[in-house]
């Protein structure tokens, strides 16, 4: 790069800066009274509402007339992870009750799909309640039952200052089955509520297959088997990834510049089919959900790295997308194409990446023509996605929904949102 033109890339990185750090908490923010919030689900998945926003028109749907509402090339783009019993309870024989909530496993592997599979032991980054009570020194222990077998599980600290908590246990069984004895499946903390038995179905999606989320991929507990059908039947094409949604995605933004804010980091699993089935379809993807369409774009911004030649890794920093100018990034296509030669000289069929990525009003979308998602928290991340994907009319899309009855968060109904470019 020249000397002029790095002066000039140099003043565009200030621009930009300046122009995030001037984006406030309080633009982001709506009125939402809690009867409004959907604290269970339909009986019927497919069911729910489905507002339609294209071309600055809004349009009141129900969900099973998706498929028509949809171009016949479209790939839908799905996230399969599936929410596991991350939630647990220990008694010390003081009678403290102490809960720990499973985030991120550490040792022997941090990759998830893996951890599941793990045997006799592990730690895992836990979040901890009533932690006062839980010293250094104290180890907890209880007995479950797993397949008929009472099994004896014990838990300590790994590290007390990170919440690093080592389990063990006795046998050959995998953790998964230690887990699905153990937990209970951990619901939003804004549903205000106890985890019920039926919640075990109806908070994971149908297509729901591989282990390792405390929180389900919401946008797709609408589908059914005849929805997916009546997609098929239209032309319409699937596609999976899989991203296992932490217990960030329920963090409140605290500081008022929202660029402060820090961005959990997600672990997602890309399969070599998944990149050549975007290539393939590149006019119109539309993924389910916001981790889908985060995970697309981190896709993206991965290719960018291999692209530019500056790593293998894959990991994407919360601000790496901003700012870069156009003649400097690939198009999607070759993006792609860099993902996939990649993929094949290191004879990989799926790719495990982190990301931290923040889409929030200035973000320029690179692979997602339309989302289907949800109604999300006021002041979140997931309103900064929204307002970044369609502009300021989110407002007038909320305040009709909150008009016409639509019911909110993750129990609640549905939207189609074409990108507003």
């Amino acid at each position: 790069m020249k000397e002029g033109e790095n002066e000039s890339a140099e003043s565009l990185q200030k621009d930009w800066f300046k122009a995030a750090e001037s984006i406030r908490l309080e633009e982001f923010v709506y009125d939402l009274p809690d009867e409004k919030v959907a604290k269970y689900p339909l009986e019927v998945r497919d069911q729910s509402k489905l507002m339609i926003y294209k071309d600055g028109e809004i349009a009141h749907k129900q969900f099973t007339d998706l498929p028509e509402n949809l171009p016949p090339k479209t790939l839908l783009v799905f996230n399969d992870t599936k929410v596991i019993p991350a939630r647990a309870y220990f008694k010390k024989e003081t009678g403290a009750v102490i809960e720990i909530l499973l985030l991120h496993p550490e040792l022997p592997t941090r990759v998830i799909n893996d951890a599941m599979l793990v045997q006799h032991s592990c730690v895992w980054e836990c979040m901890i309640g009533n932690k006062k009570r839980w010293k250094l020194a104290d180890q907890l222990a209880t007995e479950v039952e797993v397949n008929g077998q009472q099994i004896l599980l014990s838990v300590s600290y790994e590290d007390y200052d990170r919440n690093l908590v080592r389990l063990n246990w006795e046998g050959n069984l995998v953790f998964l089955e230690i887990v699905n004895a153990l937990g209970e499946i951990p619901l939003p903390p804004y549903l205000n509520r106890d985890t019920e038995a039926r919640d075990s179905e109806t908070y994971q999606t149908v297509y729901a297959h591989h282990d390792g989320a405390v929180a389900a991929p919401t946008a797709g507990l609408h589908f059914t088997q005849d929805i997916f059908e009546k997609l098929e039947a239209k032309g319409v094409k699937r596609s999976f990834l899989t991203l296992h949604v932490g217990a960030g995605t329920f963090q409140p933004i605290k500081v008022s510049s929202v660029t402060e804010h820090r961005m959990h980091s997600e672990q997602v699993v890309f399969t070599k089919q998944l990149v050549i089935d975007l290539l393939e379809n590149l006019e119109t993807i539309i993924p389910v959900g916001t981790t889908s369409l985060r995970s697309l774009e981190s896709l993206y911004w991965f290719g960018v790295k291999l692209f530019r030649q500056e790593t293998t890794s894959f990991f994407i920093e919360k601000l790496y997308p901003y700012p870069f100018e156009e003649n400097e990034l690939p198009s999607a296509a070759e993006a792609l194409e860099a993902i996939l030669t990649f993929m094949k000289n290191q004879d990989l069929d799926h790719i495990v990446g982190e990301t931290e990525i923040f889409i929030f009003p200035g973000y320029t979308f690179r692979l997602c023509k339309a989302i289907i998602t949800n109604y999300h928290q006021p002041g979140s991340t997931l309103i900064l996605l929204v307002a970044a994907f369609i502009g300021q009319d989110w407002k007038r899309l909320y305040s009709e929904a909150l008009l016409k009855d639509y019911r909110f968060l993750s129990y609640g109904d549905s939207s189609l949102l074409w990108r507003k470019d």
